[in-house]
């Protein structure tokens, strides 16, 4: 449970983030209105959570610094991570082969504690930017957000869980 609750902090910081990033980098670019890449240019949630955190110019600013010099750690770990996929992909479909599947499993892991040591220690960087009162609101969210996610994962199992 403990872990769920971690990844879904850092998840919230990463979006947190990334739009502190990508409204930085914004400009004066009209709205996406939802269109473009999976999280669009991150401005909507920059703007939530800059509103909803009462962030100042000076902490955005500071978090977009981080994030920025983060990423030269982040991008080629996730690079890793996305070779790895490709390739378990290849046993999945074709020739299974158990012990290079263990190979990149393990491999796969590896990267995968990289990237959450990564991503701990930018939170906890983050974080620390914050005043008390920003800390406060910020756990109080995740407290909110995990307990969505809860109702939602009883939801998606009652169905199983009445199956049987």
């Amino acid at each position: 449970m403990r872990s769920i609750r971690f990844r879904f902090l850092i998840a919230a910081f990463a979006v947190l983030l990334g739009t502190v990033v990508a409204k930085s980098q914004t400009g004066d670019a009209p709205p996406m209105h939802g269109h473009g890449h999976e999280f669009g240019t991150g401005e909507h949630m920059m703007g939530f959570f800059a509103d909803y955190l009462n962030l100042t110019d000076g902490q955005q600013a500071q978090m977009k610094a981080v994030l920025e010099k983060e990423h030269a750690t982040l991008k080629p770990l996730m690079q890793q991570l996305h070779q790895t996929r490709q390739q378990l992909r290849q046993y999945e479909e074709g020739t299974f082969d158990e012990a290079k599947v263990r190979a990149l499993a393990t491999q796969e892991a590896q990267t995968n504690v990289e990237l959450t040591v990564q991503h701990a220690r930018i939170h906890n960087e983050l974080f620390q930017m914050l005043t008390p009162d920003q800390q406060a609101k910020m756990k109080e969210f995740e407290v909110r957000r995990e307990a969505r996610m809860q109702k939602h994962m009883s939801a998606e199992s009652a169905p199983a869980a009445s199956e049987q």
